[in-house]
């Protein structure tokens, strides 16, 4: 069961290569590849459609993984599905391809200059029974998936344990992941099942608790800038207060973000000495 911890959902490590049900047509496979960047493990979701069955984001290159995912699912397997093409999402594709027949389906500007889908997708393609939806800031080739019946694969755009790294461009884009995340919470889908974590049962309270955190980290982020320069290493100090060293770099790849925004938006520049505030 998920635990509810300020607006973070958590739960306890679910058992790997073990199909779960969350509701008819839809399993939940957890990879074995555990971390600060992907919590218990890449889910793995196997989705039926009148064609077959779907399989959103086959996760890491683990036969054990991949064996669950094939018994699961049989020879009705008819497409893999990738919201984005970072490793903890991809590298089972092309087995899973090979072992299954399944053709790769992604956005059609892949993030990966060796990867290119067999089935290019864009904003609202229809895939699988379902509409995918481009939603760009953690990676430029994000997509979510979307049921008819108001269940939203999320990706890493919307995850109930924590908020995602958004790179600055060209990788990311804070600015347009914003957007997106307002674009889902407007959609106010019943349910939303991201790559990492317990199910999200409130999408839009959580969702809107995702903007107004990073509204907030933004105004930490302005206030500790001021008149006179300072390096980005001392505002990365000043900014996230005893961050553990396993998330330092993706603390930076969020402030860069964050910086560029403020910056775009005339609050914030970029001297030979450092950041200053403009305002």
């Amino acid at each position: 069961m998920a635990r509810r911890r300020a607006w973070r959902l958590t739960e306890p490590p679910p058992p790997t290569a073990t199909p779960l049900v969350i509701r008819p047509g839809i399993r939940r496979i957890v990879a074995a590849n555990p971390g600060p960047m992907t919590y218990h493990g890449t889910n793995t979701w196997l989705v039926d459609w009148d064609g077959g069955v779907a399989v959103i984001d086959p996760g890491s290159d683990d036969e054990s993984h991949l064996d669950a995912i094939i018994a699961e699912a049989g020879p009705r397997l008819s497409h893999i599905l990738l919201t984005h093409t970072h490793r903890d999402h991809l590298t089972g594709a092309d087995t899973l391809s090979r072992r299954s027949g399944a053709p790769i389906a992604g956005f059609t500007l892949s993030a990966d200059p060796n990867f290119a889908p067999a089935v290019a997708l864009a904003d609202n393609t229809r895939i699988a029974g379902l509409t995918a939806l481009h939603t760009p800031g953690h990676a430029m080739d994000h997509l979510c998936f979307a049921r008819d019946d108001g269940v939203l694969f999320s990706g890493d755009h919307v995850m109930p344990w924590s908020t995602s790294v958004v790179p600055p461009p060209p990788h990311g884009d804070l600015i347009r992941f914003i957007g997106n995340l307002e674009r889902v919470r407007d959609r106010d889908d019943r349910l939303m099942l991201s790559a990492h974590g317990p199910a999200i049962e409130n999408p839009r309270d959580l969702v809107q608790s995702l903007l107004d955190h990073r509204t907030a980290r933004e105004a930490s982020i302005e206030a500790v800038l001021s008149p006179v320069p300072m390096p980005f290493e001392a505002v990365l100090a000043r900014s996230y207060i005893n961050l553990r060293p396993e998330l330092l770099s993706p603390a930076r790849a969020n402030l860069l973000s964050h910086l560029g925004k403020l910056e775009i938006e005339g609050r914030a520049a970029l001297t030979p000495d450092g950041w200053r505030a403009t305002g």
